[in-house]
């Protein structure tokens, strides 16, 4: 079970992690004081592509933004993942009005993967299709899952012609899972050397790094290598196994980093209502049996509460991407009791919201 109010998980107390989610919250602020036009002004770049960053202007009043790490961008704490309908193969009825829909909403931050949507890479497809009009509205976030500098600029360069853009604004290691992993990228010849090319190159402007099953293995790739961002999987289950709360956030915010969190609704096996596919269906090593315990406002909360710049979530419909902004328009942080109370929460479906962690 995890920790509660003084006590400590990890090394962290849980009262650090408060106070850190509550400088992370304060970002919140300076986030809705874009609404007033002197303030937007003076939030807006002033040039957008690899020059500047990108502007949405619908974001200020949609969401409250947070500091992406370093990097100077405003996130709002809502963005879109490139999977759920953004992935499956032929659905461009679905994923491209879903895309423009997020982007009218005030979404300013996408992910995909050149491994979403498998050898023909439809998410980074569905996102060619709307950014050729709207690239300067929104921060795009890509993956390499290679571990190698040729085969990473490869994928780099399908991704750019994909998406229909000449830069990206987020490269990323794709999944990074275990020690070896770690060697391969920061070895002679691994992905890390073409990172350093595609930045120079301005292919790139910032670099990060992901993965869900062991926070050791991002702890150690982040003190090799100074990464941008971390895209970490974290949920209300996250102390009950291998936790990247206490294990890899004070990391990433001691090293500035733009955080961003996934896995939140746990692909919705944290959510009530969730019913359980067939077994043979299931990925990962944990599979689910019951419905989940939260609501999808409590996820959120729970992770929004921690230092992260914002969360990912694939959306199956426009329904389900409204229901998230507004979710996240009306965030406000959760105290260290309503914290462990949502963890109690989760602890009967922990197993089978945390089937990406190593056993």
């Amino acid at each position: 079970m995890a920790e509660r109010d003084g006590t400590t998980t990890g090394g962290v107390e849980r009262r650090d992690l408060l106070r850190l989610g509550a400088a992370a919250a304060a970002g919140l602020v300076a986030g809705r004081l874009a609404a007033d036009p002197a303030a937007d002004a003076m939030a807006k770049p002033a040039a957008t592509g690899v020059s500047g960053h990108p502007w949405n202007p619908k974001t200020a009043d949609a969401m409250p933004t947070r500091n992406l790490g370093k990097t100077g961008f405003r996130v709002g704490i809502f963005s879109l993942g490139g999977q759920a309908a953004i992935e499956k193969a032929e659905n461009d009825a679905v994923a491209v009005p879903l895309i423009e829909r997020a982007l009218d909403l005030g979404v300013n931050y996408v992910d995909t993967s050149a491994r979403y949507g498998g050898e023909a890479r439809w998410s980074e497809r569905y996102f060619g299709q709307v950014l050729p009009k709207r690239r300067s509205e929104v921060f795009v976030a890509t993956k390499t899952h290679d571990r190698g500098r040729d085969g990473s600029l490869k994928l780099l360069e399908t991704s750019l012609k994909l998406l229909k853009t000449d830069h990206v604004d987020l490269w990323q290691l794709h999944a990074m899972s275990t020690m070896d992993d770690v060697e391969k990228v920061t070895a002679r010849g691994g992905a890390l050397e073409a990172f350093r090319e595609a930045r120079e190159q301005k292919l790139v402007r910032y670099l990060g790094l992901s993965g869900h099953t062991d926070p050791a293995v991002l702890a150690e790739a982040i003190r090799r290598f100074p990464f941008d961002t971390v895209l970490l999987a974290v949920n209300a289950a996250d102390p009950h196994h291998l936790p990247f709360a206490s294990e890899l956030l004070p990391l990433a915010v001691e090293k500035e980093m733009g955080i961003i969190g996934m896995k939140i609704p746990a692909r919705g096996r944290l959510l009530a209502g969730y019913v359980p596919p067939p077994l043979g269906e299931q990925r990962g090593r944990a599979k689910a049996t019951r419905t989940g315990t939260l609501s999808m406002t409590e996820a959120m909360r729970y992770v929004l509460s921690l230092p992260v710049s914002t969360v990912i979530v694939g959306c199956d419909s426009i329904a389900q991407l409204e229901e998230n902004v507004a979710i996240a328009k009306a965030f406000t942080p959760l105290s260290g009791a309503q914290l462990a109370a949502l963890e109690a929460k989760a602890a009967p479906v922990a197993q089978q919201s945390l089937w990406f962690r190593r056993a």
